[in-house]
């Protein structure tokens, strides 16, 4: 349980229980559901949420709730992947995002917070070097350090100045409030402008796939072009406020940012259904750096990651005319959502958005990625015998840690007695016997 929903007074909704008749429905309701729902509100859109569970549940509830246009070390590679131009977009989305959140904030009480944000290196400093050349390129003053206000020595680091921090889900359930929202509605069919629910029928004239992995498996091919990682928090209590948001470049460091007077200590992670860090990573950190501190939470999350390391943020596939998405955030989903929000509300309202071609979920996918993410596919479907996922049928394995089923190939996670916990599977597991 994420210390967030300590801190904020939960929304309920009922489930659907009769047709419904919209303009425009959201499946899914967590952070990137509500911002699209919100959007399209203040634009007079009408518009119906399809929760499959609960109001920001799922990996929402799980974030760590850095608001930032700094996305690790990612602008030296879009640079070299996608060119200037479309490096700038990405920043440039990234940043409006930003201000979106800090001109919102304003008036609600979400623990708000501007802080800077860090990108360290312990051993890398050329990939420090590369990506503030980068940033240079693009126009954006980053600053440079070589010390950090953390209980062990860096190498350099690379920052953005003026980013921020908050408790999303105190944000979250205050600009819910006036949305039309069905809890406990699992959306099971999608035939063009009809939806099918657990509650009934739903029309809508178009439809917005929030799900955090995308459900509907006939289209746009995301099980080829994106895979899930889990990553782990704990948090401290008598540990220091390290004033600021960090994170190290090497994916087997660690990431800090408080909490009033908490400190949250990230990392561990790796691809779900494999082995990895874990908790037992953090811990280690915590007696090694903050040997006098207690652990008062822990949870863990999951993310979405593309091949390209840019979300897939449009129409669903060059042949859904009336289904968009927004999917793929790669661990940075708070600006990232704000960003699906905006470029979803324009393509509904027929307005061009400079940024929807750069998100373009039909773009070319033709990386190495590609290959090794196939192969991990291949391999769970092809692995005899053991329980099957009911998504596309990989081989699941067992988390001891987590006392979870996961799939390697596409992240779905069962508990031990088969709820499902996370998608895309859509269907708990389906087993007579004990799964222990």
């Amino acid at each position: 349980m994420s210390i967030w929903a300590e801190n904020a007074t939960k929304i309920k909704r009922e489930p659907q229980s009769s047709p419904i008749k919209t303009d425009v429905l959201i499946i899914g309701g967590g952070i990137t559901g509500i911002l699209c729902a919100y959007e399209l509100q203040s634009k007079g859109i009408d518009c119906v949420i399809a929760e499959r569970d609960t109001v920001c549940g799922g990996v929402t509830h799980n974030t760590t709730a850095k608001i930032t246009a700094q996305h690790s070390l990612i602008y030296h590679k879009l640079i070299t992947h996608f060119g200037t131009d479309k490096a700038k977009l990405y920043l440039d989305a990234n940043l409006d995002a930003v201000k979106k959140y800090t001109t919102l904030c304003q008036n609600i009480d979400c623990d708000f917070e501007i802080k800077d944000s860090y990108v360290y290196t312990l051993n890398n400093k050329k990939a420090i070097d590369d990506e503030f050349k980068a940033l240079d390129a693009l126009g954006y003053n980053a600053i440079k350090s070589t010390s950090l206000p953390l209980p062990f020595d860096i190498e350099c680091a690379i920052g953005f100045k003026e980013q921020a921090q908050f408790n999303p889900l105190k944000f979250l359930y205050n600009i819910a409030g006036e949305l039309q929202i069905y809890e406990h509605t699992r959306v099971k069919e999608y035939k063009g402008s009809y939806i099918t629910t657990d509650g009934g029928e739903i029309i809508a004239k178009n439809i917005v796939v929030a799900t955090h992995f995308p459900i509907f498996n006939k289209h746009g091919l995301y099980p080829m072009k994106m895979y899930q990682d889990r990553s782990y928090v704990i948090a401290l209590k008598n540990a220091p406020d390290v004033n600021g948001m960090y994170i190290d470049e090497s994916k087997d460091g660690l990431s800090l940012r408080n909490y009033g007077d908490v400190l949250l200590l990230g990392g561990g992670s790796h691809r779900t259904g494999k082995n990895g860090g874990n908790w037992d990573f953090l811990r280690r950190a915590k007696e090694k750096y903050f040997p006098n501190a207690q652990e008062i939470d822990s949870w863990a999350t999951q993310d979405c990651i593309t091949l390209d390391g840019v979300p897939y943020i449009g129409l669903y596939s060059k042949g859904t005319d009336n289904c968009f998405v927004a999917t793929g955030f790669n661990k940075w989903g708070m600006t990232s959502a704000m960003v699906a929000a905006t470029v979803i509300a324009d393509m509904l309202e027929g307005k061009a958005n400079k940024f929807a071609k750069l998100y373009n979920p039909s773009r070319n996918m033709l990386t190495p990625k590609l290959i090794s993410n196939a192969f991990e596919s291949a391999v769970g479907l092809l692995s005899p015998f053991g329980k099957r996922c009911p998504h596309l049928g990989c081989k699941l394995k067992w988390n001891k840690d987590e006392h979870t089923w996961d799939c390697s190939c596409h992240g779905s996670r069962f508990s031990k007695n088969g709820k499902l916990i996370d998608g895309p599977a859509n269907n708990n597991l389906s087993y007579g016997d004990k799964l222990l």
